[in-house]
């Protein structure tokens, strides 16, 4: 039986078109396993926003729905679009989500390549496309490497061209697992900087509670397929016993 801690959850308001809603979303895998129980919380165009728990909470189930690589129970709405079968590809151009590891999102010959690849199959034209590439590759600050072999590339250099493939497809939402993790501390600093200053939405898991805060205004904490809290990230810090509860450590 996992612990649970009781905690007064922020009220965060209603915003003017919001990015991300998500109402009631239930999930179980196939051996009954039940991952997430009830999910509601919505992010307002902006927010930047930690997701952080102990292993097997459901982070990564989650982030999964959002573009619906899976699907339970319950409501996603992407820019107040519903994530139905019919605008699955729609869905998926606007919610740029990165893997933890970036091999599993760089398989083509070079760096242009893989970021062109989003954009080449959404039809657009071929100046379109280079323009896309170029802008993302900026974003991250990667331009120079446009004609470099992807698997020859640093991890640090490969996670920020994984976060370029998604940039170029003009996502509304950046949805990012463990961005930091397997990064020396000079590339982690700069995946930190980069992220900051990113002029997107963003939902990040991660265990890197130093990173949640210096980065993060808010913070979702998730234990057992739930929301067990969801408020100011120096509130989530400060209370050492609901830290305790859920297997993180205060930074």
């Amino acid at each position: 039986m996992p612990i649970t801690h009781a905690v007064e959850k922020i009220s965060y308001p209603d915003c003017e078109g919001d990015v991300l809603k998500v109402r009631g979303l239930h999930f179980s895998y196939p051996d009954g396993h039940a991952a997430l129980r009830g999910i509601s919380f919505h992010l307002c165009s902006g927010d930047k926003v930690a997701l952080v728990g102990p292993n097997g909470a459901g982070k990564s189930t989650l982030m999964l729905h959002l573009n619906g690589i899976l699907q339970g129970r319950g409501e996603v709405e992407i820019g107040g679009l519903r994530l139905t079968r019919d605008n699955l590809p729609l869905i998926r151009s606007m919610v740029g989500l990165v893997f933890q590891n970036p091999d599993d999102q760089l398989f083509s010959p070079t760096v242009f390549e893989d970021v062109a690849f989003g954009p080449l199959h959404m039809g657009l034209p071929e100046a379109e496309v280079r323009a896309r590439v170029d802008s993302a590759l900026e974003a991250v600050r990667m331009t120079a490497y446009k004609e470099r072999l992807s698997h020859h590339l640093s991890v640090g250099e490969k996670k920020r061209i994984a976060i370029a493939t998604v940039l170029s497809m003009n996502p509304s939402i950046l949805v990012l697992d463990e961005p930091s993790a397997g990064l020396d501390p000079r590339a982690r600093r700069t995946l930190i900087n980069l992220l900051r200053e990113l002029p997107i939405t963003m939902l990040v898991s991660t265990h890197d509670m130093r990173l949640v805060q210096e980065l993060f205004p808010r913070t979702i904490v998730m234990d057992d397929g739930n929301i067990v809290a969801d408020d100011l990230t120096m509130n989530i810090l400060e209370d050492a016993e609901l830290l305790s509860a859920h297997g993180l450590e205060k930074p």
